[in-house]
């Protein structure tokens, strides 16, 4: 690469694209330039970037001349049109929406998973779903060491996953009960507030909903073992940032709690958070504006021969989305697969 790339942030104006900023400054990543793109209605809006004000430029046919690398998240029409339109003209695309995720001329990466995935690409690279990310990490060793055989999967997703206004949408209502008021459910189906609400995404005709499906074929893929068997039930929570997950694994050979642990201690982006005695164990609020994925609760299913229980958790917005695009990016140039010209 003779030169830095000059990247593109899509969705720059969303909770997502701002944390993609907000990355690119802590990392230091390299580039020429940074444009922030969006829709019409935000242009002319500024961005924050290494304490300057960059003016947010309309997302466009046209705004990849020049483009070297582009991250979108803008969500998955928009990912579906310009994708292919800047990969056409050039730029490597890393889109966090779910439009190229099982697109079998699209790798699905976690870095610390399986970089090698990148190496035939064919300039669109899909971010994985922000909960099958947390859950590669912590399964990644595990099926190294053992074989998985089966994952059984809950977890508990945080109102950030859905966006701003799903935030705003908790918090209102909590002021609205604590205040006797009666409350407003827009963006779920039902109040949020002190709820746990079963659903997340559509119902498919097999009785699981979509965001159950994505974590079972993302799964797949990114571990490239179809024979793992993965079932999952996915639970919106009212937790403003951080998805937690119950995992229970199966494995060909055994492994022992303690196996499991010191795995994990050593694999990449993860922390282990095991004491339970001292009452140590990750929670979302650990896990929020954090790097690394937290894994807890570590303890050998006494009904089947070879399982493992552990409780796994991580910031949706930083690792499930922002980070893992951005880990992607680095991997990308680490490995020669960006290619700037002069």
């Amino acid at each position: 690469m003779s030169r830095n790339p000059v990247v593109a942030v899509c969705g720059a104006t969303g909770a997502v694209g701002q944390e993609m900023l907000k990355i690119l400054e802590q990392r230091d990543f390299p580039h020429s330039e940074i444009i922030p793109m969006a829709s019409a209605r935000s242009v002319g809006k500024k961005v924050a970037f290494k304490g300057r004000e960059l003016k947010v430029v309309e997302l466009t046919e046209d705004a990849f001349e020049g483009v070297d690398l582009a991250l979108f998240s803008a969500g998955g029409s928009t990912s579906e049109k310009f994708a292919p339109i800047a990969a056409r003209a050039g730029c490597v695309v890393v889109d966090n929406s779910s439009a190229w995720r099982m697109d079998d001329n699209c790798p699905l990466v976690v870095p610390e998973v399986n970089p090698h995935d990148l190496d035939w690409h064919r300039g669109i690279i899909a971010n994985p779903n922000c909960s099958t990310i947390q859950l590669m990490l912590a399964l990644k060793p595990i099926h190294d060491e053992a074989r998985i055989k089966r994952v059984v999967v809950s977890t508990y997703q945080a109102v950030s996953g859905t966006g701003h206004k799903a935030v705003e949408e908790l918090e209102n209502q909590v002021r609205r009960l604590m205040s006797g008021q009666p409350v407003v459910a827009d963006v779920y189906p039902h109040q949020i507030a002190f709820n746990c609400l079963p659903q997340i995404d559509v119902f498919m005709d097999n009785g699981y909903t979509k965001e159950e499906m994505k974590m079972v074929k993302e799964t797949i893929k990114i571990m490239g073992d179809p024979s793992i068997k993965v079932t999952a039930t996915c639970v919106r929570v009212p937790v403003f940032y951080g998805h937690s997950e119950s995992v229970n694994i199966e494995t060909e050979e055994k492994l022992t709690a303690a196996d499991v642990r010191a795995l994990l201690a050593k694999a990449p982006g993860v922390t282990v958070l095991d004491i339970p005695g001292k009452k140590v164990y990750p929670m979302p609020i650990d896990a929020a504006g954090e790097d690394d994925t937290f894994v807890g609760r570590i303890r050998e299913d006494e009904t089947i021969a070879n399982g493992i229980n552990m409780w796994v958790v991580s910031d949706n917005v930083r690792k499930g989305a922002a980070l893992n695009t951005i880990q992607i990016a680095e991997t990308l140039i680490e490995r020669d697969l960006l290619r700037v010209s002069e």
